[in-house]
């Protein structure tokens, strides 16, 4: 799988959901590009990842 361009290993089965739990990402900061569309966030848990899947982790910045 590709995460923000970069090849990456993944337990097999595993959701969105779990994926960003296992990177200690916080959810609610992030949102999740999955194979060039912007996945509705309520369906994360429901989405099993692939090795052919492409995401990017999108993260909100403050600024002013």
């Amino acid at each position: 799988m590709k995460v923000n361009g970069k090849q990456v290993e993944l337990a097999t089965g595993q959701t969105i959901t779990e994926y960003l739990i296992a990177l200690k990402i916080n959810p609610a900061t992030i949102a999740i590009e999955w194979n060039g569309e912007i996945l509705d966030r309520e369906k994360w848990s429901e989405t099993p990842l692939s090795k052919d899947d492409k995401i990017e982790i999108i993260k909100f910045v403050g600024g002013g």
